[in-house]
């Protein structure tokens, strides 16, 4: 299964609830991931200009951006960003495809 970064930012009305009611999120994140057939890998928090990072893997895009809908849609973020991560095994191949394809493109203005 592809592997997936999200970096999110609370909203202040989370942040004001986690407060008052602290609370591993690790669980719900796992649980929703679970039911698109994912899985959670990981959850961090951080410093900086996000608040959390979390690394799952899922059976496709589309899962991804279901899970996605679903927290952004509950008002408890402020921003996310996803980003499709690659095994080095798979830039390798990305790489040698790459290699092949370069023979036939031609960069713009040339």
């Amino acid at each position: 299964m592809p592997y997936y970064m999200t970096q999110f930012t609370y909203s202040a009305e989370t942040w004001a609830g986690l407060a008052k009611k602290p609370e591993d999120r690790t669980a719900a994140i796992g649980a929703l991931l679970e039911r698109l057939g994912g899985k959670l890998v990981g959850l961090w928090y951080s410093f900086g200009e996000y608040d959390g990072v979390l690394i799952a893997e899922a059976p496709d895009n589309v899962s991804v951006a279901a899970a996605m809908v679903a927290v952004v849609g509950s008002g408890a973020t402020k921003s996310t960003k996803t980003t499709v991560l690659l095994t080095a095994k798979e830039a390798v191949a990305a790489l040698k495809k790459a290699g092949a394809a370069a023979a036939v493109y031609r960069p713009p203005g040339r």
